[in-house]
């Protein structure tokens, strides 16, 4: 396991955007990931909320973490989905993800995004996608 979540670190810091960002991937483990993002006024849109594509890519990043890790290594996302549900505002993002079913191929993974505001985690996003294995 201590491999796994090793792993998981170098990909992690090995991807540019994310370090763009200010992602970090708070913890991780076989089929499970969790990012976190601090809320910036660069992230937001012209209401005041963050924007949905962040949002996105959280869920989208989270996803193939967990997918990948259930897969046990280099993986990609072959589709997902979005729900946005509340608008997000805060001081944080944080995404949690995990592989609701994985085979040798393909792990389907579901992800849930939260804006935490004076300490209260809101609901913001739901997601699920499908994460393919980057081997051969």
């Amino acid at each position: 396991m201590d491999d796994l979540q090793e792993f998981a670190r170098q990909v992690f810091a090995s991807q540019p955007f994310s370090q763009f960002l200010g992602a970090q991937l708070a913890s991780s483990g076989p089929g499970t990931a969790e990012l976190r993002l601090p809320i910036v006024d660069q992230l937001k849109q012209q209401h005041g909320f963050v924007h949905g594509g962040v949002l996105s890519y959280l869920a989208d990043n989270s996803i193939t973490f967990a997918g990948g890790l259930a897969l046990g290594g280099n993986a990609l996302t072959s589709e997902y989905k979005i729900n946005y549900l509340k608008p997000a505002v805060g001081t944080l993002l944080i995404a949690r993800a995990q592989a609701k079913a994985a085979g040798k191929r393909q792990a389907v993974c579901q992800c849930e995004v939260f804006a935490v505001k004076d300490g209260v985690e809101t609901l913001c996003a739901i997601a699920q996608g499908t994460v393919v294995s980057a081997a051969g």
